[in-house]
């Protein structure tokens, strides 16, 4: 299987070990002492997990990488709020979707 899932690997104070996972797959975790062992557990659980629902006749999950993105999705939020970021939008000089746009992307404008 070429292997295109999203991994990532955190520590994990709780447990005070490296916890790997993958968000195809937000059930699944690997704890490991070191960084690589932690990615390479995850990934074996992922692989054995895509196996196991092969063999059952399940579909496993698209890699998110794997899927167009449009680039729009609606969000729905208080008008309370909708007014306040047209107010801040129209004070900053931008259309509303540039500044929401930049602030989802971490720009704290």
């Amino acid at each position: 299987m070429n292997d295109r899932y999203t991994y990532r690997i955190t520590w994990s104070t709780e447990d005070g070990e490296h916890v790997g996972l993958c968000a195809e797959f937000p059930s699944l975790s690997w704890l490991a002492a070191t960084p690589e062992k932690a990615l390479a557990g995850i990934r074996r659980t992922v692989r054995d997990s895509v196996a196991d629902m092969k063999e059952t006749g399940e579909e496993p999950p698209r890699p998110l990488a794997d899927r167009a993105y449009s680039g729009k999705f609606l969000v729905r939020l208080p008008p309370e709020t909708h007014r306040a970021l047209a107010i801040r939008a129209a004070e900053e000089g931008v259309s509303l979707n540039r500044l929401v746009s930049a602030r989802l992307a971490g720009d704290p404008g």
